[in-house]
Parts: structure tokens; C-alpha cells; sequence
């Protein structure tokens, strides 16, 4: 994001819209000042209420800046699933897309939320943690287009300084190996300079329980049942 500065009146009210802290006021408090190191382009700050005059406006973005707003902004589309958005529907439509078989966990890991903001260096270092349990990161989330090796959870090298509002890592793994993933994510943790949620989602027993609850217990981590429920909407349920 830039600023015109022929027409910005330092009325401060766009730095109250910036979820990274990216804008401040000059040091005369005549001018909005964006840090272009810090800012993630998710263009909350120009399609807010702040700018009466107009003065912020977002210039054509290039490689790699591109991915800023890829991972940030809700209206940029992502090429590779068609959708808006920083992760897939799968968890919401497993019921019609069956991506999560029983017996698997899903697994969901948000970088950077909420509010820090990541740079892809350290969604790297939680990427090729996990790859270690030979996990299959989801085709079609924009996340994985970013990894050089999706094996290994690679980044692409001219990628790592970038910073992103978050960036979620997706991917199966076998129910029994998700305390071993969930041990993982908390030793990383401590190796990266943001935060990050995790979400897990299991398809429930016949008897309505919910196969990685116990596991969760287990474990002492403090968890969060939250449950969102797809009907199909009249779409034909997967195969088992």
C-alpha cells in the first residue's frame, strides 16, 4: 500500500486500521508513513472508512510481493483453488468431498494469527517440521503453490522475507500420529518469532463422539470444541 502524499492531510485515521501496526504518522504528524517492510497488503486500510481524501492507493504488485496479498487479503483469488481465502473449504465440506477419511485427524495450522502477521521463513519452519511425518500438504491451498518441495515443506528461497497476515499449512495425518504432530507444532513454537492456532477435525463415531477428543485430553493441551456443520445443501454425500 502507498501513500499520495499531495494528498494525504495526516488526519491519522488509517493507523487505527493497520492489523500489522505498518502505519504511523511522520515525525511532523503532517503524513501517514506505510512501512512497506512491515505492511502485508491486505488492503484493510483503503477499503475502510479511514481516508476522506483518497490519499491511499494500491499499485500493481509484483513477484514476490504478490504473495503478500495473496495470504492477507480475503478478495485477492488464489490461482490454484479458485477461491478467495488463506486455506481451503475441506474442513467445512468433508461431508461432500470425504478428504478426511476415518481414521484420519485433519489438520489445520494458521501462522501468524492473531493480528502478528509471519514471514514465510518461519510458516517454513512449522512446514518442514511437519513434513518429517511424511504428511501430504493439501493440493490446491495456496500455502503449498509457495514450497519449492512440498515433501519437505521447502519454501521458494525468494519468498522467505515476505511477511503475510497468516499463512495456513494443511494436511491428513493418521489419527494415532497426531499426538506426535501436536508435541512437534509446540516444540517449533518456540523456534519462531510469531504465534499460530491449530485446528484438528475428525469425522465423528457412530455414537457421536469425536475420535480426536480423547487425544487432545490426553495430551493436557487446552482445546476448543467448536463444531461447524455442512448439510450438502442437496449435493450427494461422498463415499465412505
Amino acid at each position: 500500500m502507498q501513500v499520495k502524499e499531495e494528498l494525504c492531510v495526516g488526519c491519522g485515521r488509517c493507523v487505527l486500521y493497520c492489523p500489522v501496526q505498518a502505519i504511523s504518522l511522520s515525525a511532523d504528524r503532517k503524513l501517514a508513513v506505510i512501512d512497506q517492510d512491515e505492511c502485508v497488503e491486505c488492503g484493510a486500510c483503503l477499503r475502510s472508512p479511514a481516508c476522506k481524501t483518497g490519499a491511499l492507493y494500491q499499485p500493481e504488485l509484483t513477484w514476490p510481493r504478490a504473495v503478500r496479498s495473496l495470504l492477507s487479503d480475503p478478495l485477492t483469488i488464489a490461482p490454484e483453488s479458485g477461491i478467495s481465502g488463506r486455506g481451503t473449504e475441506e474442513m467445512k465440506t468433508n461431508d461432500v468431498t470425504a478428504r478426511f477419511k476415518r481414521g484420519y485427524a485433519g489438520v489445520a495450522v494458521e501462522v501468524g494469527r492473531p493480528l502478528l502477521g509471519a514471514r514465510l521463513r518461519d510458516v517454513e519452519k512449522v512446514a518442514q517440521a511437519i513434513a518429517r511425518f511424511g504428511v501430504e500438504f493439501e493440493k490446491i491451498n495456496p500455502t503449498t503453490s509457495l514450497m519449492a518441495d512440498p515433501k519437505t515443506g521447502k519454501f521458494k528461497d525468494d519468498l522467505l522475507d515476505e511477511k503475510v497476515l497468516s499463512a495456513i499449512i494443511e494436511f491428513a495425518v493418521p489419527i494415532e500420529k497426531l499426538p506426535d504432530v501436536l508435541y512437534t507444532l509446540e516444540r517449533v513454537s518456540h523456534e519462531i518469532d510469531t504465534i499460530f492456532t491449530v485446528d484438528v477435525c475428525s469425522r465423528c463415531n457412530p455414537d457421536g463422539s469425536i475420535p480426536h477428543e480423547e487425544l487432545l485430553a490426553r495430551g493436557n493441551w487446552w482445546y476448543s470444541i467448536n463444531v461447524k456443520t455442512n448439510v450438502g445443501l442437496g449435493r450427494p454425500l461422498a463415499a465412505e
